[in-house]
């Protein structure tokens, strides 16, 4: 599908199940790192990659707000406002990350980590890009590495864009899940399959 149709397809979407979250602000998130998991000395390490920068959507006003590295305290004490946090592998990963910059237990949150929902469900991880691709014909514009890479090179507005995009998909894999009440993905064969939700 065409990004630009694509777009104005979700925003009609979102139009469409608004009426849902009006008692409550859920709060989408994700944020990119500076570092890699090697360079940092593995994955027991999250807490030192650094956050390049962090996205976050209320649903309670629709505005898109980023953050970058100065203002991680912001975007922490954002979600700690939050009704509920909404991310993918936002429990092992991104709260990780978070983690060095705060000595709040940001698990203790009210969080739906969808990945990890999907998983208890099928005993196997998806990603978001399988998920999307499944079930919006849309893929993701680029991957973690090389957001590292734009980081590197300076170039901080290329990561806000792809991180803007990652939690546009986040917010309408959420919606559709509550209003389907199942997801669609691509198995390692490259079949659609079908997988119910609860959220």
């Amino acid at each position: 599908m065409n990004l630009l149709k694509f777009f104005r397809w979700s925003g009609l979407a979102s139009a469409a199940t608004n009426y849902r979250f009006v008692a409550k602000n859920i709060l989408y998130f994700d944020l990119e790192t500076q570092k890699s998991a090697d360079e940092v000395g593995g994955w027991g390490n999250i807490s030192k990659m650094g956050m390049s920068i962090g996205v976050t959507c209320s649903s309670a006003s629709g505005e898109y707000k980023i953050y970058g590295e100065k203002k991680v305290d912001e975007l922490i004490k954002d979600l700690q406002r939050a009704d509920l946090v909404v991310g993918f592998n936002n429990l092992r990963f991104d709260y990780e990350v978070l983690h060095g910059y705060t000595s709040f237990d940001l698990a203790q949150l009210p969080t739906l980590d969808m990945m990890v929902e999907l998983q208890n469900t099928l005993n196997h991880r998806l990603s978001l890009d399988s998920i999307a691709t499944a079930t919006f014909g849309v893929e993701k514009t680029a991957e973690g590495l090389q957001a590292i890479r734009w980081f590197k090179d300076g170039k901080l507005a290329e990561i806000a864009e792809y991180c803007c995009y990652d939690v546009k998909l986040t917010k309408l894999v959420h919606e559709y899940g509550r209003q389907h009440r199942q997801l669609h993905y691509a198995n390692r064969f490259g079949k659609k399959m079908t997988v119910p939700v609860r959220w």
